[in-house]
C-alpha cells in the first residue's frame, strides 16, 4: 500500500494573533484518533518555527549554512504527516478533513506527495 508525505504549509509572517478556538484541540484529537484507528496514520507532528532551524545548501562542492528565520520565504512547512493509504484520493480526503478543522479565516495549505518506494 502506498505511503504519502503530507506537508502542512503556513505563513509564519501572518499567522492569526488569536489563540486556537476552544474546541480546536478536541476536534483535532478526534480526527487523529480516527485516522490512527483506521490504520492510516504512521506519524505526524508540528514543527518548531524556522527561527529555530538551519538550512543547509550544497553548491559548487561546498556546504553553506543559514540559520532561520527565513524572512525571504513566505510559506514554510509547519507540520507533516506520514500516512499509508490505498491511493492518493484517500490521502487527499484525510488531508481535506484535517484542513477543514481549522478556522475559516486561517490560511493553511497542504501538499500531498506519494513516497517513491525503493
Amino acid at each position: 500500500m502506498p505511503r504519502f508525505l503530507t506537508m502542512i504549509r503556513i505563513d509564519e509572517q501572518n499567522q492569526p494573533a488569536e489563540a486556537f478556538p476552544a474546541d480546536f484541540e478536541q476536534r483535532m484529537g478526534a480526527l487523529l484518533e480516527e485516522i490512527t484507528k483506521a490504520g492510516v496514520m504512521l506519524d505526524t507532528a508540528g514543527l518548531l518555527p524556522t527561527s529555530e532551524s538551519t538550512r543547509l545548501s550544497w553548491s559548487g562542492g561546498k556546504i553553506s549554512y543559514t540559520d532561520g528565520p527565513f524572512t525571504e520565504t513566505k510559506e514554510v512547512v509547519g507540520g507533516y504527516s506520514l500516512t499509508q493509504c490505498k491511493d492518493k484520493a484517500e490521502a487527499v480526503e484525510w488531508t481535506k478533513r484535517f484542513l477543514e478543522i481549522h478556522p475559516a479565516h486561517w490560511n493553511v495549505s497542504a501538499e500531498v506527495r506519494e513516497i517513491q518506494e525503493m
